[in-house]
């Protein structure tokens, strides 16, 4: 990517080829991908054609069941190819235009299937039973089964369910106009380095680099020029997203769930007191140890005031380790090998075949992510910035990447995504376990040092900044199950308190830190920001298992990852020998990371 003064984003179609993602590996040409849609508009009727017909015998359940399954994975491969070209290049109006084509023709096709769920749901426990002891196959379905049996007392008749599948990209239409927005509207001023030359600036550079930069000037400067455009959207994101609220409270009470937050955690298949210990335990023992890392932080960079801004700043930033792409990437290959050769070799794949899409340009989605479309491979979209910290957040993509990799070459489609509560567990322990490798690999007082730095950046983003999400969102629903209207001033307000309760009087909370609820697209998936420290909880007890045991502990550790949706999280879990139905995991979590800013300390005497 193009730094230093001067330097202009480029166009998507300014970038090297091997710095994309190949999207060959879904389909060949733009025009293969229309006739597949199209296709799949014409051929939904391979389904529909069993449709009253789901009770009349074993046979008949199984080859819907199968013939649904192949065509969910044609869906799946049109839709992301969509969805990849958007985030991508969201400016691109061809690509808007497409990915608006596919929202219809899913909302279309949803409804037309969702005979299917609502089918099964008239069909009584004893004769699922009957016929998964007829039709030993039917097994494969069998969580699948029971999961939709539990939502049973939660679910309308056919034809409001038919109608509200209809109406799916219209419940879509607030996280649409959020993200189509963010990626194309979206201006930020320029800044400046200290000779005056003008740098360039986007959200995705902000969160990439500037915010972690250790001048102070420049990161002070960028964060002004990122709260003043939010401050320009604050209205039209709290419309937009008082919205999705209230679809989602709306949903809950049609549906005959007690709240909003048990309709939510239902699909998690996670209990309230597994949701509350990760939000109370995390934030009334996490904070102590987290404002003596705000305190050693601000000393250390000799500041006279530590401000909200400054909370990602590096430790040391004299010393702040270069990489480019090629080293960082051997660097995680070499990290991983602990995790054995079938692992490695995914890993490589993901690396060399251009599973990856790094560059920055206009209209690119920040942030990170790993699409898995079932049948061909994982995509992770990042943004490369040469800094070290790249590598982390590198590592961390190829954790889902490997994930579901193997959750989908031993897993059927149906049952390879188990519960967002443990997703983040497998991306966050190659954060892990590449720290572990760095840490051993130095005698560098100042390396192991920052390696901790960036280990205490991992905890920040899962137990602070998600959790502070999460948190925040815990608020909203509690406001908008009793009619407070969700302007931007209230939204701005909780998001604010929500950061000041964390982190007391020892850092300085300006307005700007409220219009933060703004940066994430996660507020309209649910209640998912909770889940990464969820993840992180379970990560962390398995890292601390691979140092004492080993094989053993990889071996279950590759065993849980194989098994893909096939548990429900606290049984999956289980599995890799950690309990989440307590929050000693999360005690020893929280500990550990109190041990991390003893080291730190240590390391400053």
């Amino acid at each position: 990517m193009a730094t230093g003064a001067n330097a202009k984003r480029l166009q998507r179609s300014e970038v090297p080829l091997k710095q994309t993602w190949d999207l060959r590996d879904l389909f060949t040409t733009n025009k293969e991908w229309e006739n597949e849609l199209a296709a799949i508009q014409l051929e939904v009727s391979v389904v529909t054609e069993y449709k009253g017909k789901l009770g009349t015998d074993a046979e008949t359940l199984l080859n819907c069941l199968a013939t649904l399954e192949k065509f969910q994975q044609r869906i799946i491969r049109a839709a992301t190819y969509a969805s990849l070209r958007a985030s991508a290049d969201g400016a691109e109006p061809k690509n808007q235009a497409d990915a608006s084509k596919v929202s219809a023709t899913l909302a279309k096709i949803g409804a037309e299937l969702s005979f299917v769920d609502s089918e099964l749901l008239t069909l009584s426990s004893e004769t699922i039973n009957r016929f998964l002891q007829e039709k030993p196959e039917l097994r494969t379905y069998q969580k699948m089964l029971d999961d939709l049996l539990e939502r049973k007392a939660y679910t309308l008749t056919l034809e409001i369910e038919e109608t509200l599948a209809a109406l799916s990209e219209v419940h879509n239409a607030p996280q649409t106009i959020y993200e189509r927005s963010k990626a194309s509207d979206m201006q930020f001023s320029p800044i400046h380095d200290q000779d005056g030359n003008e740098l360039p600036m986007s959200a995705a550079l902000y969160e990439d680099r500037y915010e972690i930069t250790a001048d102070t000037a420049i990161r002070r400067q960028a964060y002004n020029s990122f709260i003043n455009t939010l401050n320009q959207y604050k209205n039209t994101y709290a419309a937009t997203y008082a919205t999705e609220v209230t679809k989602q409270v709306t949903m809950s009470r049609l549906r005959g769930y007690d709240s909003v937050t048990d309709m939510l955690l239902h699909s998690q298949q996670v209990t309230k007191e597994m949701y509350r210990n990760q939000l109370d335990v995390i934030q009334e023992e996490l904070a102590p140890h987290m404002r003596r890392f705000a305190k050693l932080k601000q000393k250390d960079l000799g500041l006279a005031e530590m401000r909200f801004c400054d909370l990602k700043a590096p430790i040391d930033p004299e010393f702040n380790p270069k990489t480019n792409y090629e080293e960082a990437t051997a660097t995680i290959l070499d990290a991983l090998q602990v995790m054995g050769p079938e692992y490695v070799e995914i890993m490589k794949k993901g690396v060399h075949d251009r599973w990856v899409d790094r560059s920055d340009n206009i209209g690119k989605a920040t942030g990170a992510f790993c699409s898995s479309p079932y049948g061909v491979h994982p995509y992770i979209l990042i943004t490369w910035t040469d800094t070290m910290r790249g590598a982390f957040v590198l590592a961390h993509e190829l954790g889902h990447a490997g994930h579901f990799y193997l959750a989908g070459k031993n897993q059927s489609l149906v049952n390879t995504r188990p519960s967002t509560y443990f997703i983040e567990a497998p991306s966050t322990l190659n954060e892990l376990l590449l720290a572990n490798h760095l840490i051993e690999k130095t005698d560098d007082k100042r390396m192991k040092r920052w390696v901790i730095g960036q280990l205490l950046g991992t905890y920040y983003h899962n137990f602070v900044t998600h959790l502070l999400e999460g948190e925040y969102q815990r608020r909203v629903y509690t406001l908008a199950e009793t009619g407070t209207p969700l302007t931007a001033s209230v939204l701005c307000e909780q998001k604010k308190q929500a950061i000041e309760n964390f982190w007391g009087d020892t850092v300085t909370i300006d307005d700007g830190a409220g219009l933060t609820w703004m940066r994430q697209p996660h507020y309209y998936m649910g209640l998912y920001p909770y889940t990464y420290s969820a993840g992180l909880t379970v990560s962390t007890a398995v890292a601390q298992m691979i140092q004492q045991e080993g094989k053993p502990a990889v071996d279950r550790w590759l065993n849980v990852l194989k098994s893909g949706g096939t548990l429900k999280p606290l049984d999956l879990i289980k599995q890799a020998g950690v309990d989440m139905s307590k929050p000693d995991a999360i005690r020893t979590a929280v500990a550990y990371v109190g041990g991390l800013v003893d080291e730190l300390e240590k390391s400053y005497e």
